[in-house]
């Protein structure tokens, strides 16, 4: 399977963007397809290059679109200026209509302006019909307006046509702005790299770099690919990614990310991953593929728009022409069917609707806040319970050795055993023992080595039976051992079956842990933490923090089985984890949060949410952003079918004119528009 990406340039039409969608999917060979009508940007998953097959699809549906694979896309820069001038010239057409008190020249200048201003939607509706679909905004509005003037109503059904069509490119305009200030926030691909062969430098695109290559990242500057700094040191802004824009400093042999500002000296770094596989590149996918996972709510939009047009459609066909044989008055109840047609299109939800969902992502993007989709925002903002990790979640996973006892052998021979065993183990306790114990490893003498999940290790050392981790592995073995009460983690060492002593590792809570607790307490929120570490533990640590209620000496599956009895129809429960070795119970979770995801794939693969860096207290931010967007949405639903049912009752009722019906689509779709880009402001109004 491979994935292509095509530039639909001027499509403007959200119900035709998913009727396109549609068809597509219907191809042979198509896994899966994403139209995304904000960036204009439809993803498809297929055996082969689908692109002609997507443009005879598009241009069948919508002739006047242009279709570019992405990386041949071209702006057309002048388009707006042109629309301006056209809807200038037809705007002095129609106000010198006005003034000619001679009807015969008055209707010419109204046809004159209604031909210039409208024959691009009478194009395109013609089109529409070929295709059979009537269903289209631009076919209504030209039967609605050809309709005014088979009556006589020349300058309403002109001025109804220039409006609707300004409206149009002030929509256009709108969306542009606001497709532009979202993926302005994601703007973090950079446009080159300093290749550096040992002589001289050259400027290529990042994407021909390979691992193993010396770049040069000079000052101001973004970091193209991850690598690590060969030479040099200085200081990055790490705004792009993490949201932050405190200054970090790296040095010699430090990771560095792509997406990164060089903001001192220049430094070599050697490539550690290819363009495709860095930073940057795996944020951009996740990002672009966010719209592919709607919320519930953007789902019943879709779904109600399918209904709503043909009923309004259908009830206009009605009120023109059944209802005069009962009532008379042709013309009159003919005008306000024309109305209804006017209204019908529910292109206010159906553009507003997806992008506030779009901005809401953006706007958590800005925070260092990476959502796989709308349904997770909409998950956020429902969010009962909360239920965290403690090691490197809570905590900040930097375990230090506090305290060595060793029974009838030396501390020393404790320490070296112990990190000999734990050798070939990431997990924070074997770092901190690493750590501890300074001396190099020779791993010629580790013969074998055998991590039991939940336990600790086995290892055989130097020709010793190495019994490494906590109480459940001395039992597993039969080994006698002591109960021992401290604060802190504590590791049992045996060797060949004996219980030989014990290390006791601590770890200190996150200064913003214990306010991000009585923060979702405020929101009502329950908290709950799982972990492997010891009762006494995990009973300090909730009870310095206040959680409501905590689980302890959980193995993996354990914890799988604790969050699986929070989840129920009423809960909507979220688990916070590192995204590496949580993977399974972020995966069960109804929103599975993963932190420190800056530089890691599996965070990034594993989780619906990633926190870039490990600030807990984003979580806050995220529910906070999450809840505003939701709001903004339903301000929006509220707010445009409350104004659509009004005018259709006053439509029907003969009380409204066109030009209240034009507000009621075009003017309130505007509207709608200009308040989901509130979401997108600067995150100062998110904090608490």
């Amino acid at each position: 399977m491979e994935k292509q990406k095509i530039k639909l340039e001027g499509l403007d039409c959200a119900n035709c963007a998913s009727k396109i969608e549609k068809q597509i999917k219907e191809l042979a060979d198509v896994k899966s397809v994403n139209l995304n009508f904000i960036t204009k940007i439809i993803t498809i998953e297929s055996k082969n290059d689908k692109f002609e097959d997507v443009e005879s699809i598009v241009k069948k549906l919508e002739p006047h679109v242009n279709l570019y694979k992405e990386e041949e896309k071209e702006e057309k820069k002048n388009e707006i200026r042109n629309e301006t001038i056209r809807f200038s010239i037809a705007l002095i057409f129609f106000i010198s209509g006005w003034f000619f008190t001679t009807q015969n020249i008055s209707i010419y200048l109204f046809l004159i302006s209604y031909v210039i201003s409208g024959y691009k939607v009478i194009w395109k509706s013609i089109k529409n019909i070929l295709n059979k679909n009537f269903f289209d905004e631009n076919f209504l509005m030209s039967i609605a307006t050809i309709g005014a003037i088979s009556i006589k109503e020349f300058p309403e059904a002109t001025g109804v046509m220039i409006f609707y069509e300004i409206g149009e490119l002030f929509q256009s305009i709108a969306i542009n702005k606001s497709r532009k200030s979202i993926t302005s926030l994601m703007d973090i691909r950079p446009d080159f790299a300093n290749k550096f062969d040992g002589e001289k430098t050259k400027i290529i695109n990042p994407e021909e770099l390979k691992i193993g290559d010396i770049i040069l990242v000079k000052p101001g500057e973004k970091v193209p690919v991850d690598g690590i700094i060969f030479e040099g040191k200085t200081k990055v802004n790490t705004l792009a990614l993490t949201g932050e824009s405190i200054p970090k400093s790296l040095k010699e042999n430090d990771e560095i990310l792509s997406g990164y500002i060089n903001e001192s000296n220049t430094i070599k770094v050697k490539v550690s991953k290819l363009f495709s596989d860095s930073t940057v590149s795996k944020i951009l996918e996740m990002v672009e593929n966010a719209s592919s996972k709607k919320a519930q709510t953007e789902k019943f939009i879709t779904k109600f728009a399918k209904y709503y047009t043909p009923i309004v459609v259908f009830s206009a066909i009605v009120i023109a022409f059944i209802t005069p044989i009962f009532l008379g008055n042709f013309n009159d109840w003919f005008y306000r069917g024309l109305l209804f047609l006017v209204i019908s299109c529910p292109c206010a939800l159906v553009v507003s609707i997806p992008l506030g969902y779009f901005a809401g992502i953006g706007a958590l993007s800005k925070n260092g806040v990476l959502v796989k989709g709308g349904n997770y925002i909409e998950a956020l903002k429902n969010l009962t319970k909360v239920v965290f990790d403690k090691t490197g979640t809570l905590t900040h996973g930097v375990f230090e050795v506090s305290k060595v006892v060793a029974f009838n052998v030396k501390e020393k021979n404790i320490i070296k055993f112990a990190a000999y065993a734990e050798e070939y183990s990431n997990h924070p306790i074997a770092k901190s023992i690493k750590t501890y114990y300074k001396n190099k490893i020779n791993i010629n003498l580790i013969s074998s080595h055998e991590e039991i999940p939940g336990h600790g290790v086995k290892a055989n050392i130097d020709g010793f039976e190495i019994f490494v981790g906590n109480e459940k592995l001395m039992k597993k073995f039969n080994i006698k051992y002591d109960k021992i009460s401290e604060f802190g983690t504590v590791i049992h060492v045996a060797i060949n079956n004996k219980y030989s002593g014990y290390i006791v590792i601590a770890d200190k809570i996150k200064n913003e842990s214990k306010e991000t607790i009585a923060k979702l307490k405020k929101l009502s929120i329950k908290t709950i933490m799982l972990t492997g570490d010891n009762e006494k533990v995990a009973k300090y640590v909730a009870n310095e923090l206040g959680i409501d209620y905590y689980y302890s000496e959980l193995l993996p599956n354990d914890k799988v089985i604790k969050l699986e009895n929070e989840l129920n129809f009423t809960n909507t429960v979220a688990f916070v984890g590192d995204g590496i070795n949580d993977a399974p119970v972020l995966t069960r979770a109804d929103v599975g949060i993963s932190m420190g995801g800056l530089g890691s794939d599996a965070a990034i693969e594993a989780s619906d949410v990633v926190i870039m860096d490990d600030k807990i207290d984003k979580i806050i931010t995220s529910i906070k952003i999450s809840k505003r967007t939701s709001k903004i949405i339903w301000q929006n639903i509220i707010f445009v079918l409350l104004i659509k049912i009004v005018f259709l009752v006053l439509g029907a009722l003969g009380i409204a004119t066109m030009w209240e019906a034009i507000f009621a689509d075009v003017g309130v779709a505007l509207l709608a528009i200009l308040n989901a880009m509130r979401i997108n402001k600067k995150e100062v109004i998110y904090k608490i």
